[in-house]
């Protein structure tokens, strides 16, 4: 069994951005600093709560710089190199690979659908591009869904795809994993999966969206994970839906922002105009979330 390349909570960290879709430094590192402070010491940064899909290389190379110059050694860094094309998740494979990120976060080709052969060729070819180990990234919300079979065949053929972070919703291709007996990192990539994933005993670890604004849930929810019938993971578990609940009524990453704001790490900035509607959902969000956060303890 080799050593897993993920354990334990990471973050899914959201990219803050200026009006002009540059990365907003000062907020990152007051961002991450935060997460730090909270015990959170590994990161994946560009998914899909870092909005992937509106990232250039230019923003790339400026968020994994701030993130080094911020953390540097005291915390581990997985990179997405999400893209509509080969070409484009190769190119920046490369640059999280330059930048010295532990791994990569390699999400299928958004925008169309695709065939598992499709996607199985674009995977053996991103991954025959770099060195660094690779993490399938299943995200059928957004991209074409991965089969567990396509999974299996992947991770037993290819040297350096080494797991999955799974963000379908169902444990099916971790407990695939599991049962097959695959030397496999599992990771739980949706949060309302991650309580039953802990009770099956089927996750290596969690990249967390949720873990970005509200670190403190994860972690407790995660470390009691090996008493699960315990009061305390039920009443973890239980926050974890409350929130859930409030977060689904938006885009993945907005909710996220307006905690972020909430909680005076950040101010909640978007990369489309918001409608008087909307402002009024997050502003009413944001109180929802003071009240809420005032009376837990975790």
């Amino acid at each position: 069994m080799t050593e897993k390349l993920v354990r334990g909570v990471s973050a899914a960290v959201l990219t803050p951005r200026l009006p002009d879709g540059s990365v907003d430094a000062p907020s990152l590192r007051k961002l991450l600093e935060f997460l730090l402070d909270r015990g959170i010491s590994s990161f994946a940064l560009n998914g899909a709560t870092g909005e992937f899909c509106i990232t250039t290389a230019t923003q790339l190379r400026a968020l994994l710089s701030t993130a080094k110059e911020v953390a540097g050694n005291a915390a581990e860094f997985l990179c997405g190199v999400g893209a509509p094309d080969t070409a484009g998740s190769i190119m920046f494979a490369r640059i999280a690979q330059d930048a010295g990120v532990k791994g990569l976060l390699l999400p299928m080709p958004y925008f169309f659908p695709y065939q598992q052969g499709d996607l199985e060729q674009f995977s053996r070819s991103v991954a025959a591009a770099v060195s660094l180990p690779v993490l399938l990234y299943n995200l059928p919300q957004f991209t074409s869904g991965l089969q567990k079979e396509t999974v299996h065949t992947l991770i037993t053929e290819v040297p350096n795809i080494i797991g999955i972070k799974d963000s379908g919703g169902s444990l099916d291709i971790l407990r695939h994993l599991s049962e097959q007996r695959v030397d496999a990192c599992r990771i739980v990539g949706d949060d309302c999966v991650l309580s039953a994933a802990l009770r099956a005993k089927v996750c290596d670890g969690v990249i967390s969206g949720v873990a970005c604004g509200v670190p403190e849930l994860i972690l407790a929810l995660y470390n009691r994970g090996e008493q699960d019938g315990s009061v305390e993971f039920a009443q973890a578990t239980q926050a974890l839906d409350e929130l859930i609940a409030q977060l689904s009524g938006f885009p993945t990453p907005w909710g996220l922002k307006w905690i972020a704001q909430a909680r005076g790490v950040l101010q909640a900035t978007f990369p489309l105009p918001n409608s008087p509607a909307r402002i009024a959902q997050g502003r009413e969000f944001e109180q929802w979330f003071q009240a809420w956060f005032s009376d837990r303890t975790f």
